[in-house]
């Protein structure tokens, strides 16, 4: 089975609607209920929502277990822990490959700063707390 590390860092448009679908929704469901709930101009073939499905649980972003004769999915992790992740093994892998880390870290900080300005005061936070835990 392939795991998270192995997976794609970023999921295509229909594995991210599937996934705010059940993102959004508490408990496990059916690969006819994620049908029901995705939204688009075109409905899509109850067979590419299980194949979709089917993927995101091999990636590990899905648990299942059977329900009668039927797979039931459920998220593995949070959307924010999934952000995380990616976050995590981007820069991780961004960091690994770099002799010179100024540039990768200077294009973080200005990252999270053009979002937001308010951004650069909760990372000096985060690096604070970081430093303070010993970790």
């Amino acid at each position: 089975m392939r795991t998270f590390d192995h997976a794609g860092r970023f999921l295509g448009s229909l594995e991210e609607r599937v996934m705010e679908v059940l993102w959004t929704r508490p408990g496990p469901m059916a690969v006819r209920e994620v049908c029901g709930k995705l939204k688009g101009d075109l409905p899509l073939a109850y067979t590419t929502v299980m194949t979709t499905l089917d993927r995101l649980f091999k990636k590990g972003l899905l648990k299942r277990h059977k329900d009668g004769s039927a797979f039931v999915y459920e998220t593995a992790m949070s959307r924010d822990d999934y952000r995380r992740r990616i976050v995590e093994s981007t820069v991780s892998g961004l960091i690994e490959r770099s002799s010179d880390l100024d540039p990768v870290l200077a294009a973080f900080v200005d990252a999270a700063a053009d979002v937001d300005e308010d951004n650069l005061k909760r990372l000096e936070e985060l690096i604070a707390q970081r430093r303070r835990s010993g970790r």
